[in-house]
């Protein structure tokens, strides 16, 4: 824990380096930040960092289409207007950065939800922060992401939630003592999702036969595979993002691994199914959100989202749809569609929101309290594993 906290602090000394130097050069760093009273159109303004472009723009597209529908119908019940402001990250922290300083500098908007990915995260989270500008993660579960400031929010689950749950899960339903872990080691998302599974693996009795690590944009996992193969573990995990993920269930069929494969929150899209096709079959995810859970706001947003899309939403759709209703209803209680101090105070206070991920409170922290599902890939569809 320590150890992560030191890299926090690095990764907030160079984030504040990075937007002193863009107000030094003029990136809108002489706007003044809003102020309490309405807005001219009367519509609070929402700036969105996303993975919309490049290997991961699934992630980023589900997100923005989960945004403006909860947009459109929170817009057509006339208690909050909003208007949402969107930036593209390509998933690189870069390019986050600047994104968040345009949003907060030149567009001045009241919040920013994002960025996607938690190594973003860590980039920009705290140029808002510093800026008194409350960010909300609605796709963000590394550990320490709310330690970077106190304007920091998400309604993620942490993967230190759903990890262990998954694992404890996985030993008890597929009787599992021995176990493999692979993890991409140049990602902080997927690293912290390593350690904590590594940890939930130990807490759990089981043992560690051997960790293997690739990189993202990999594509040849046959070496690490190979030599799981001989060790024949009871079950895989796996922490990476939905494309690396799904090769190595390709890989991992192609040359007889049968076992089963535990994956953190990166394969939790339709889009893993969608490029491992068959090999993605018993895969199994912790998760906030199930499309197919009996309860009425859910199956109304499915068939909302349907309707739009001609698809079904996600879990990052189903978040971020979640996270705006969140937000709509901390502006209304601020009573001001451009104090930033006010919303992040609001923000602070929710609780008992009924959301279609299920109930919902920030703790003292900002992170989520919420319940999580256990969901396995069968016939080629999200089920819960029960």
């Amino acid at each position: 824990m320590m150890k992560m906290k030191k890299q926090i602090r690095k990764w907030t000394a160079a984030a504040l380096a990075m937007v002193f130097a863009a107000t030094a050069a003029g990136c809108g760093g002489g706007q003044a930040p809003a102020q309490s009273g309405n807005s001219a159109a009367g519509a609070a303004k929402i700036g969105v960092v996303s993975f919309l472009s490049g290997g991961g723009a699934a992630y980023g597209e589900a997100i923005r289409q989960g945004l403006e529908l909860a947009t459109d119908e929170i817009n057509a019940k006339g208690k909050t207007k909003l208007e949402l402001v969107f930036e593209d990250s390509k998933g690189e922290k870069n390019e986050a950065i600047n994104a968040t300083n345009k949003l907060i500098h030149k567009d001045n908007v009241l919040a920013i939800i994002g960025p996607t990915l938690s190594g973003e995260m860590f980039a920009a989270g705290p140029i808002a922060s510093q800026a008194g500008v409350s960010i909300m993660g609605t796709s963000t579960t590394a550990e320490g992401i709310t330690d970077i400031g106190d304007y920091v929010f998400r309604n993620s689950l942490p993967e230190s939630l759903a990890l262990p749950s998954v694992v404890k899960k996985a030993k008890e339903k597929l009787g599992l003592k021995k176990v493999a872990i692979m993890y991409s080691n140049n990602n902080d998302f997927t690293v912290s999702g390593f350690k904590t599974f590594e940890q939930a693996i130990k807490d759990n009795g089981l043992e560690t036969v051997t960790v293997e690590t690739f990189a993202d944009k990999d594509t040849d996992f046959s070496a690490q595979l190979t030599k799981i193969a001989a060790l024949k573990p009871d079950a895989i995990f796996i922490s990476a993002l939905y494309q690396e993920a799904a090769l190595i269930l390709k890989k991992a069929r192609e040359i007889g691994v049968t076992v089963p494969v535990i994956g953190n929150n990166g394969f939790n899209s339709p889009q893993l199914i969608k490029l491992a096709g068959s090999a993605a079959e018993g895969a199994v995810v912790a998760s906030p959100w199930y499309p197919g859970k009996e309860d009425e706001k859910v199956k109304n947003f499915v068939a909302a989202f349907k309707a739009k899309y001609n698809k079904e939403p996600d879990q990052f759709s189903a978040q971020a749809y979640d996270a705006l209703y969140i937000m709509a209803n901390a502006i209304e209680n601020a009573g001001s569609t451009t104090d930033r101090k006010k919303l992040r105070d609001s923000l602070a206070t929710v609780k008992d929101f009924q959301g279609v991920t299920g109930k919902f409170a920030f703790d003292a922290k900002r992170n989520p309290a919420m319940d999580v599902t256990i969901l396995v890939v069968k016939d080629g569809k999200f089920t819960e594993l029960k």
